[in-house]
């Protein structure tokens, strides 16, 4: 009988490239401008990004689109969002029942708090040039900074699995 072994590393492999934007639009802006200058039209996912962490749970926004010639997928996130979460003071006395608002910003990828959203391609093999893609990225007025993010220097992987 034949023993049969599985190389884990082949699962390990990372196939997308990860761009950082740093704007201070607003992410259906922020859409409209990146199909203007690609070849590509994002559109709204009905699918956020639902992320739970210990400040309470956030849904991210996503815009998605699928080259079928290419068999590419684009999907544009927002790396920040707000939760408010309703709190009691804890001093209560008979007369006053006071509640307080508290905002909290939660991040997709917290190691990069100032990233505003990131740009995920999937599947990309030699099909496109990132350099070029960054480049024309780069003429959006409104865009700070634009620049790849080394996928092996990200501890939190297991939210851009979606």
């Amino acid at each position: 009988m034949a023993i049969h072994k599985l190389d884990l590393d082949e699962f390990d492999e990372i196939d997308y490239y990860l761009m950082a934007i740093h704007t201070s639009l607003e992410d259906y802006r922020l859409a409209y401008f990146i199909n203007k200058i690609l070849p590509i039209n994002l559109s709204k996912s009905k699918n956020e990004i639902h992320a739970q962490t210990k400040e309470g749970e956030a849904n991210f926004s996503r815009f998605y689109y699928y080259d079928e010639e290419k068999a590419v997928s684009w999907n544009l996130i927002q790396n920040k969002n707000e939760i408010i979460s309703v709190s009691t003071n804890d001093f209560q006395n008979l007369f006053s029942n006071e509640t307080s608002e508290v905002s909290t910003t939660i991040h997709l990828l917290p190691e990069f708090k100032k990233v505003d959203f990131f740009l995920k391609i999937d599947n990309s093999e030699e099909a496109l040039n990132f350099s070029e893609i960054q480049q024309k990225l780069n003429t959006i007025e409104s865009i700070a900074a634009i620049y790849a993010v080394d996928t092996d220097k990200i501890k939190s992987k297991n939210n851009l699995i979606f």
